[in-house]
């Protein structure tokens, strides 16, 4: 059996950091890039964190009918933890990627693509 699907897992570091903490930023920008994508949208849930150490995150994903999109931000460190994960051959992750790198100010980014489904073997490490 083939792969059904693909999982980008990307790093985004040296973004902005105001833009971590804004709620209403970080759900727009995962929205236009599940668009951008050519993903279709079925819910989305963000939540925006208040932390003592100036931790003030946000976490949510979209959850789209070829699989999800999910971001967690750290403002503090200018870094953004992105899953991508999108099943058949409709939806381009690679365009969402790039929507939420600039939308991000990202600096750099590392990305890693695994492949999903029964037969697809990824490393553990």
């Amino acid at each position: 059996m083939e792969a059904v699907g693909r999982h980008m897992l990307v790093e985004f570091t040296g973004c902005d950091g105001d833009r971590l903490t804004d709620l209403a930023f970080i759900s727009e920008a995962m929205l236009q890039a599940a668009r951008e994508a050519g993903a279709t949208i079925l819910t989305h849930r963000f939540h925006r964190f208040s932390g003592p150490e100036g931790g003030q995150g946000v976490s949510g994903a979209v959850i789209i009918s070829e699989s999800h999109l999910a971001i967690h931000t750290w403002p503090e460190h200018g870094y953004a933890a992105v899953d991508l994960f999108t099943c058949g051959e409709s939806v381009d992750p690679f365009k969402a990627h790039a929507v939420l790198r600039v939308a991000l100010g990202a600096r750099e980014d590392h990305t890693r693509i695994l492949e999903r489904g029964p037969a697809a073997r990824m490393p553990l490490a």
